[in-house]
């Protein structure tokens, strides 16, 4: 299909939207913007919430069952504190990388006065989306949950509620760490609270029953060894795709890339942002509560599904 001189592609060889559509990209990605990010599916909420109850449950078995009963006093503060920090961060990541708009383009942007303004060379070959009506970037797919092309996407995550992609790929990686460090801290907790209890008398190693602590630190056990292994290996493997700059995506579809790879550092400074710094594994990083408020007051959720 030829406009202005240029290809426009389309895998279903849906049309162009009308010039006279009401579109206006400008102020279409500027009222994104100002919207608060959340994916209002249910299998992803279940998710969600079940990751935040499992981290309260390991919390409450740390502090309750094995450090609060403790007869040392620094290993009990300094494992609570580390323990609880750590927690916290986590929890934080996973909130940043839900609320956090992942590159998604701007809906119904497919119109001739948009393609005008990208001030493309004559021959140049764009891709429409059919699905969500809009000029897919390169490196853009179309999720079918979040129902919008999604820039740099990597993959779909339940956990967070969320796609994985250029705006909140950082935030996944640090929840994924954080996971990781509190599920290895728990097993290390768990091992020492057994031995302690088996080489002294059961009742005096918690506040609990015998049988309600073993049951409830076998549980955390299989939690901590379950976590462990999946976020540890995300984490490698996210860590892996910045540095060779490609996305799961793109390595599952066996994609030649046709863009300048970003190389170990440089990719990984392109994620997390400037040279590495403390800010790097800071969550709370450019972070604002008023602005959020802001958005919150102005249009709650910029999209349900």
């Amino acid at each position: 299909m030829q406009s202005s001189g240029h290809r426009f592609r389309d895998v279903e060889h849906h049309p162009l939207l009308a010039e006279n559509d009401s579109y206006d990209s400008s102020s279409s990605e500027a009222d994104m913007a100002e919207r608060v990010w959340f994916i209002r599916d249910g299998c992803g909420m279940v998710c969600a919430i079940m990751t935040w109850l499992l981290v309260v449950y390991a919390d409450f078995v740390v502090t309750f069952v094995m450090l609060l009963p403790s007869k040392d006093f620094w290993y009990s503060v300094i494992n609570g504190v580390l323990f609880n920090c750590l927690a916290v961060l986590a929890l934080s990541s996973h909130l940043r990388t839900m609320l956090t708009d992942p590159g998604a383009v701007p809906k119904g942007n497919a119109t001739k006065e948009y393609m005008d303004n990208l001030q493309l060379k004559p021959g140049e070959v764009i891709y429409k989306c059919p699905k969500c009506c809009s000029i897919k970037p390169e490196r853009a797919h179309h999720c079918s949950i979040c129902k919008r092309c999604i820039r740099k996407m990597d993959h779909h995550c339940p956990w967070v509620n969320n796609c994985v992609g250029e705006k909140n790929q950082r935030f996944f990686v640090l929840f994924t760490m954080y996971i990781a460090l509190i599920s290895a801290h728990a097993l290390v907790l768990c091992g020492f609270q057994f031995f302690s209890c088996v080489r002294g008398q059961w009742t005096e190693c918690s506040d609990f029953s015998p049988p309600v602590t073993v049951i409830l630190m076998i549980f955390l056990c299989l939690e901590g060894f379950l976590f462990l292994t999946f976020t540890a290996v995300m984490f490698g493997t996210q860590i892996h795709s910045i540095c060779n700059d490609e996305t799961e995506i793109e390595r599952l579809k066996s994609e030649k890339p046709t863009w300048e790879r970003r190389l170990r550092w440089e990719g990984m400074k392109s994620v997390f942002g400037g040279q590495p710094s403390l800010l790097w594994i800071n969550p709370f990083a450019g972070f604002r509560i008023r602005r959020l408020l802001l958005r919150a007051k102005k249009g709650g959720p910029e999209f349900s599904v």
